[in-house]
């Protein structure tokens, strides 16, 4: 067992333990998650002593022939259980990151996850920064966040997912239009009115994308007093550099 950051709790750090498998797998398929009808504790107790899983995405190369085979299962509750694991598949992003046990991720980070960033591929790629910038999700999720995307064992489970065809997109996730709609920016130093919060907030609500690092990708960078090596770094690409006042001109379009 490993104790939490806040020195309080325990939780098991050992992905290969059967345990963890088990709550995992149950807390995957719960209602609140992937809400997998007839999914119970017990029964997927019975898929993991057959061997027949071993993690979220084999849920979903489960065929009704190997399911039948367990004792108290009939045909039609076999065929039942394959039909609601099929049907999950459609689940939004929102319901798939709280469903994938991302530690310090509940039901409601998930939902501002999916909705500021749109597909997992976009979480998976976003930086601790551009994490933590989301309003109500703090660095210590942001961390956990970067970390679980960070892990082989974890990469290689979403891209099963993906290869399964199991939904990675949110239906609700922001609209990206507006007067920054495609500019990737980079926000350094400090700004003379708007915190890094605010500043991130008014080029996203314009349509735009806040990265952490400067690159020949980067539209232009906003910058304040002791911007330092980001500013550095755009001069030497020759990307075009503005003030808080130029941001604001242009967000308002």
């Amino acid at each position: 067992m490993a104790r939490e950051e806040d020195g309080v709790g325990l939780y098991c750090p050992n992905v290969a333990c059967a345990g963890r498998q088990l709550e995992g797998l149950v807390h995957f398929a719960a209602r609140d998650c992937m809400d997998i009808d007839g999914l119970s504790y017990q029964r997927i107790k019975q898929l993991l002593d057959a061997a027949l899983v071993h993690d979220a995405a084999d849920l979903y190369t489960l065929t009704v022939a190997q399911v039948v085979a367990l004792e108290r299962f009939a045909d039609k509750s076999a065929e039942n259980l394959i039909a609601a694991i099929a049907v999950s598949k459609s689940q939004p992003l929102s319901r798939l990151l709280f469903a994938l046990g991302i530690r310090h991720v509940g039901g409601q980070a998930a939902q501002l996850l999916a909705r500021r960033f749109g597909t997992l591929y976009a979480v998976a790629q976003a930086s601790v920064e551009e994490i933590s910038a989301v309003r109500g999700i703090g660095e210590v999720i942001a961390r956990s966040v970067r970390a679980f995307f960070d892990d082989a064992t974890s990469a290689a489970l979403v891209a099963r997912l993906r290869e399964l065809g199991v939904r990675l997109d949110e239906p609700q996730a922001q609209q990206s239009t507006g007067a920054l709609t495609g500019a990737v920016v980079v926000i350094t130093g400090t700004l003379p009115t708007l915190s890094r919060t605010e500043a991130t907030a008014v080029v996203e609500r314009a349509g735009g994308r806040v990265t952490s690092s400067v690159s020949k990708k980067t539209s232009f960078v906003v910058a304040g007093e002791e911007a330092g090596s980001k500013l550095d770094k755009a001069v030497e690409l020759g990307v075009e550099v503005i003030d808080e006042a130029e941001l604001l001109r242009r967000a308002a379009g």
